[in-house]
């Protein structure tokens, strides 16, 4: 495989154009960006037909202000779909599968599949998000709310299939879904007869050459990890998928992704490449703006560009991979917190999309914190009442403010303090089934089930389409 030079921070200003866009004006975003505190660190990948450039700019943690690099690890989120779609489609080019088989030929029998007017889900209805399936299964209740999915089964996964009933026409509609990628990653798996970490390892990241996008990481790769943060800077912990890692369970870097995006582009040779472009083609409109789904890639295709995206996120990390197909351009951008770096992605792949500037809304939560740390929780409850008698401009006021607070003291084990700023947001917002919910989870965990029944049962009184809490309900009831 053709190697390229990898440039990071050119000593003097130029003016040198890279893609569409001058390299000062890159470096420029991503420096006051991380300033803005968007994200602990931002790395960016370029690459065309001359060849690759990477940026960086910020520190792997406060604990470890080193620069990232174009080895460092992240969770890369949802782009692991692209990865997915990109199996199903070289399946389907040996012939191991059909695009248009329905999910039962590759279940067990025990499990029901959906069925809508005597349509059933096929594969390519899992890879283009139109079976139907919502965003996230309601069968859940983790031992750690903070990696919710950890835990969840294969066997709550098939459950989870054989309840689920379609509620528009299979292939009708668009509706993004991670569990039925997670399905979509299983049922592959079971067709090779390997782990979906070594089905992707084999198939794609060996022929590439891309030996740092994994599953399961090594102490050399943990070695030089940019830790994930949330939205205020706080770390967290990483993201496990293991009845969904076709979801978005992969780790990898900018080295990899670049080459990665080269080889959909064309611009190194591999037998992948016919199966990348099956991936590429149009196959239904998304709903709620102008893109189109493809097999695991978002197209955009206004005024003839031809833009292939797709996005990730996971609870410390937002991600972005665009390729131009007209221009022969890719794009990558990762981050270590989980705000989003979509506009800068697009605006780099397109420069007619502008940034939004970021601007940090956590004032009030980090005020909040402060407060209880050095005068206790009573002190910032009386402190948040002046605030917002204030009505202080520099403070946003909403749910999420104090909720995270309490998830804080919570995963401190700070029980109590945390019990008393939910109750503060209960007061303030009595309609947010996020309130309540906490509160239910909370008292669950602390043994205290009347009350967590209480509180579970006031969400769904809000929310009685959601079906998770008739599960925790259930549940808690049954003992």
């Amino acid at each position: 495989m053709k190697r390229y030079l990898i440039l990071t921070f050119l000593i003097a200003a130029t003016n040198i154009v890279f893609g569409q866009i001058p390299i000062d004006s890159i470096k420029a975003i991503i420096k006051q960006e991380v300033a803005n505190k968007r994200s602990k660190s931002i790395i960016v990948g370029i690459v065309d037909a001359n060849g690759r450039q990477i940026f960086a700019e910020g520190k792997l943690s406060d604990r470890n202000p080193t620069l990232p690099d174009g080895n460092t690890i992240y969770e890369i989120g949802s782009i692991t779909k692209v990865f997915t779609s990109l199996l199903l489609a070289d399946m389907s080019l040996k012939q191991q599968l059909n695009l248009n088989d329905p999910i039962s030929k590759f279940l067990p029998k025990t499990v029901k599949t959906p069925i809508r007017n005597g349509k059933e889900i096929s594969l390519l209805s899992l890879s283009t998000h139109r079976s139907g399936m919502p965003r996230f299964p309601y069968n859940v209740d983790p031992k750690n709310l903070d990696n919710p999915y950890a835990d969840y089964t294969v066997s709550q996964l098939y459950e989870y299939t054989s309840n689920f009933k379609p509620d528009f026409d299979i292939d009708s509609k668009w509706r993004y879904s991670n569990i039925g990628y997670g399905l979509l990653g299983n049922i592959l798996a079971t067709v090779a007869q390997k782990n979906f970490e070594t089905l992707v390892k084999q198939e794609i990241c060996k022929p590439l050459n891309m030996n740092s996008t994994v599953i399961s990481l090594t102490a050399k790769l943990k070695s030089n990890i940019a830790l994930g943060h949330t939205e205020f800077g706080e770390p967290t912990v990483f993201t496990d998928l293991p009845a969904l890692e076709g979801a978005g369970a992969l780790r990898s870097n900018v080295n990899d992704l670049l080459t990665f995006a080269e080889a959909n582009l064309g611009l190194v040779k591999t037998d992948l490449l016919p199966a990348m472009e099956l991936t590429h083609i149009l196959q239904a409109k998304k709903d709620g703006n102008d893109t189109y789904t493809t097999m695991g890639w978002t197209l955009s295709n206004d005024d003839g560009k031809y833009h292939l995206f797709k996005d990730g996120g996971t609870a410390g990390y937002r991600t972005f991979l665009g390729i131009d197909k007209k221009n022969k351009i890719g794009v990558i951008v990762l981050s270590n917190s989980n705000n989003s770096v979509t506009d800068i992605g697009w605006h780099i792949l397109d420069p007619t999309h502008k940034v939004e500037p970021y601007k940090y809304p956590w004032a009030l939560l980090d005020t909040l914190r402060t407060t209880i740390q050095t005068t206790g929780v009573d002190v910032a409850i009386e402190l948040y009442q002046q605030l917002k008698a204030s009505k202080n401009a520099s403070f946003i006021f909403n749910e999420n403010q104090l909720n995270y607070l309490g998830d804080e003291l919570r995963r401190h084990k700070r029980i109590k303090e945390a019990i008393k700023i939910y109750e503060l947001n209960l007061k303030e917002y009595p309609k947010s089934t996020l309130v309540y919910e906490s509160l239910g989870e909370t008292y669950k965990r602390n043994k205290n089930k009347k009350l967590a029944i209480k509180y579970f049962e006031k969400a769904f009184e809000l929310d009685s389409q959601n079906p998770h809490w008739t599960y925790i309900l259930e549940k808690l009831k049954s003992g």
